[in-house]
């Protein structure tokens, strides 16, 4: 009989979730909700214009957009593996493979600023100007990549402590994973605004 009462009588709950992990998945929630705001904006200013421009050549704009997505996919594998290898308390290893979802993001970030010079440069795209008089294309455009952009460099930053930690000794496997959580769900969202917004309005 006190078998069958263990978990229901007062003690742990069969539904307990780890308390960073809830607000992980909280701040994910509520981001996603973000996100699709901004998306779904885009998406009907983009619809409802009918001269919106079509800026992003083949080089550098669409092929710079296409590396920077394979360094975000790459960067989400290593992230796997990060987490894999703190879970069996391989802790060197999980900080190797941080080290390099690290080498993933900082290079999504460094093309995606270069491509933003291009923009700004040779196309005279900026938040508030273009060449071809859609006020809402560049601010459209910079407000949606550049969130996007600001989340990866929180996620750098986050991985980077994560990293630092977990070398030291500290920090649990629940702990990376956690952050592993994050870091998917910034590419995820890559994932949604490449086609979007480069694919869509790709100069042919």
């Amino acid at each position: 009989m006190a078998t069958m009462t263990s978990v229901w009588a007062g003690g742990r709950s069969p539904y307990a979730v780890n308390s960073k992990k809830f607000g992980m998945w909280l701040f994910i929630i509520s981001d996603a909700l973000t996100f699709s705001a901004l998306l779904m904006a885009y998406t009907y200013v983009r619809l409802s214009t009918p001269n919106w421009p079509t800026p992003f050549h083949f080089s550098p704009s669409i092929i710079f957009s296409t590396v920077m997505t394979f360094c975000l996919l790459s960067s989400s594998l290593t992230m796997v593996m990060g987490v894999h290898a703190m879970n069996h308390g391989r802790r060197k290893a999980a900080v190797g493979w941080i080290l390099a979802t690290m080498v993933g993001g900082g290079s999504f970030v460094a093309l995606h600023l270069t491509e933003w010079l291009n923009l700004i440069r040779n196309e005279h795209v900026t938040p508030f100007d273009n060449p071809w008089g859609v006020p809402l294309f560049g601010g459209t455009f910079f407000a949606l990549t550049g969130l996007h952009m600001t989340h990866v460099v929180i996620g750098l930053i986050y991985l980077g402590i994560i990293a630092v930690a977990v070398a030291r000794g500290k920090f649990k496997a629940e702990d990376v994973e956690v952050s592993g959580l994050y870091w998917h769900f910034v590419d995820l969202v890559w994932m949604f605004i490449f086609p979007l917004v480069y694919l869509m309005s790709a100069k042919i």
